[in-house]
């Protein structure tokens, strides 16, 4: 057995993205000015929208989803028309984080992306965020035997981020459409995810499931029976990958 290709996840698996801070901010102000009247109605405090409940609730899924999915939480009336106020504002405010550079590239990402291309597997992006595409196309990246002045998306064969599917995660259609452009099976495939919808999707499409605990969530990762988890992409043994196994170096 070898792998035929990864499909990569972007926020909280390459990049650090202001995508929580941006979900957060948005709702606050939104509580503040032209929800005011609404709030005492709802459960919603600043408090109350931790990591934990980005993570469970959002984390992985289209955006109107994740939108409505946070608004119902917190017991907001009319959550359904008021889901696309929201999806919208937060959309506003994530371009504007991104563009003033409130993001990182987690130290780990390009080693990995870098080292699945020497083992000559084809690389797709795949993430739910339609901002993927433009937060790889402002990283850098500088390695021998890679072009001058290309930033991470170039590294990708395939980049589907951000499209419309009928179902998103967890449900697979997004990776099931990553392995058919790279005109791969999707049981070679790996699949590095950091979110439990990911991972769930991932293994309903029937591939390999890499997860990547980076807010120490390994028992919710190995719960969604993903192959392996790791806190870092840097534990992932590149030679059993060459061999077609997921393990720990």
């Amino acid at each position: 057995m070898s792998f035929a290709a990864v499909i990569f996840d972007v926020d909280g698996v390459l990049v650090d993205s202001p995508h929580e801070r941006a979900w957060r901010d948005t709702l606050d102000e939104l509580m503040r000015g032209p929800w005011a009247d609404i709030r005492s109605s709802t459960t919603y405090t600043p408090d109350r929208f931790d990591s934990a409940l980005y993570q469970s609730l959002v984390s992985g899924k289209p955006r109107d989803a994740g939108a409505l999915a946070i608004l119902e939480h917190f017991g907001v009336p009319l959550a359904a028309e008021r889901a696309l106020v929201y999806a919208r504002e937060k959309q506003n405010k994530v371009v504007a984080l991104i563009d003033a550079g409130k993001f990182r590239v987690f130290p780990d990402a390009i080693p990995f992306v870098l080292d699945a291309k020497k083992l000559g597997l084809p690389l797709a992006a795949a993430s739910s965020s339609k901002n993927a595409g433009q937060l790889l196309s402002s990283i850098p990246v500088q390695a021998p035997d890679i072009a001058p002045n290309s930033k991470l998306l170039d590294l990708f064969d395939v980049d589907i981020s951000g499209r419309d599917f009928p179902q998103g995660k967890p449900h697979p259609d997004i990776f099931l459409c990553a392995a058919q452009e790279l005109h791969v099976r999707p049981d070679d495939c790996i699949v590095v995810e950091d979110a439990v919808a990911g991972i769930t999707a991932a293994k309903s499409g029937g591939m390999h499931a890499l997860g990547v605990a980076r807010h120490n969530d390994d028992a919710a990762l190995q719960a969604a029976n993903a192959d392996l988890v790791v806190h870092s992409l840097d534990e992932v043994s590149r030679n059993a990958m060459a061999r077609g196994y997921l393990k720990a170096a």
